[in-house]
């Protein structure tokens, strides 16, 4: 049985996910970063249960896969077997009359190939669908975090910051701020380790190279909102009011 430390668990990332909820419930009741959240934990969830589902499926197909394929090679087996029998039974003298034998026999292996190739695959794909579902919404989520975090700019809390008729009013103190963005960081963080969690249980090509392109993702947002945590950090170090 593999060490907990080697693989990222369901529980622990679904009671961090709902404990940042309710610590931003507590902070931002009102705010949609707080639905974010919820939606967040509702998603883990479900990728938990998945992986579950999938273990148990694999449990019984993959043992089912190995039966057919045994089948697939015994029957091929004694195709050929019976092939050869007749053909050296009757023994063409012509050398080219073998050549339809031939086409035969390589035809018979090329279509066991594939066949064993599909059983070997089965369970793989079938699990595919459901976890790039997952990961597409996991993906999606991570940029609605990012549009929430989108007009909060630190630089709005300069005193020397002169906005226009347009500017997007900025209604959170320098304190809460600070609390929002690094909020919006933990989130992202987390919906990297929701895509972690699809790829304990696949070893599929497909979903495993989406699982990286959602935590790439995730780790690119995360640099800009430290970024502004940065600049937040030199707007308090300027002596600004705000």
């Amino acid at each position: 049985m593999p060490h907990s430390f080697e693989k990222v668990e369901a529980g622990p990332v679904l009671e961090t996910v709902e404990r940042l909820r309710d610590r931003i419930g507590a902070r931002f009741p009102g705010r949609g970063l707080h639905r974010v959240s919820a939606e967040l934990l509702t998603l883990v969830a479900e990728v938990a249960s998945s992986t579950r589902n999938a273990r148990g499926r694999r449990s019984w197909l993959r043992p089912a896969s190995r039966i057919g394929v045994a089948a697939v090679v015994l029957v091929t087996v004694t195709l050929l077997v019976l092939t050869v029998d007749a053909a050296l039974a009757d023994a063409p003298d012509d050398r080219l009359e073998w050549v339809p034998l031939l086409e035969s026999l390589v035809n018979d292996l090329v279509f066991a190939a594939i066949a064993i190739w599909f059983l070997l695959s089965v369970p793989e794909r079938l699990q595919r669908a459901d976890l790039l579902e997952q990961l597409h919404r996991l993906r999606s989520l991570a940029h609605i975090v990012d549009m929430h975090q989108l007009t909060k700019d630190p630089e709005r809390l300069r005193s020397t910051f002169d906005p226009t008729p347009q500017s997007v009013p900025m209604d959170l103190t320098r304190a809460e701020l600070e609390h929002y963005l690094d909020y919006c960081s933990e989130l992202l963080s987390l919906i990297g380790k929701a895509a972690a969690l699809c790829a304990e249980e696949a070893r599929d090509g497909v979903v495993l190279d989406t699982v990286s392109t959602v935590e790439t993702l995730t780790v690119s947002l995360e640099r800009k909102i430290w970024q502004k945590i940065g600049v937040l950090n030199a707007t308090r170090d300027d002596g600004s009011p705000r």
